[in-house]
């Protein structure tokens, strides 16, 4: 796999402390929560530490990282990131993309007309939304196969195919 040319990549925020042992509730931002599990290497403020421990409660994870045992040690680390290596990637199919991969890239027609650039993801249940900023103001793209027709990480470049009541380009 390509190196996005981000180093870290965030995986979960820490929200606040969990009890008085070192716990931290952690608002999980991937979608491969494994990635929290005993044993796990993680980064938080580019320090590795180990995951030691992890449970679920009401859709937030709850982990004892192995450096921190104290309420107090936990309470300086409210409000990082908690992150992994460019290196921990798991591979994806083909075809398929991390969102960090996509932010940044120009949106362009199958008609040459440059669009803007990914601002952002909006996840759905049925598809992905880019929103693409640009001279047009906020612009927002499903991410499906009759709209988007090639994505170049290479060359940081979306093309897509202007569907009838997609766009008004003519603003």
């Amino acid at each position: 796999m390509k190196s996005s040319g981000l180093e870290f990549i965030t995986i979960g925020q820490i929200l606040a402390p969990w009890g008085v042992k070192g716990k931290l509730r952690v608002e999980v931002i991937t979608d491969f929560p494994h990635r929290l599990a005993p044993h796990s290497q993680v980064y938080v403020g580019r320090q590795p530490m180990t995951i030691a421990a992890a449970e679920w409660q009401k859709g937030k994870a709850i982990i004892k990282l192995d450096a921190i045992d104290s309420l107090e040690q936990a309470e300086g680390l409210r409000g990082q990131a908690l992150e992994i290596h460019h290196s921990q990637l798991q591979s994806l199919p083909e075809g398929r993309y991390y969102h960090f991969q996509l932010i940044g890239l120009e949106v362009w027609t199958t008609e040459g007309k440059l669009l803007g650039k990914v601002v952002r993801i909006l996840s759905d249940k049925s598809n992905d939304n880019y929103v693409v900023g640009g001279d047009q103001g906020e612009i927002l793209i499903p991410a499906i196969e009759d709209v988007v027709k090639a994505i170049d990480l290479e060359s940081g470049r979306i093309t897509i195919e202007v569907i009838e009541g997609l766009l008004n380009l003519n603003r």
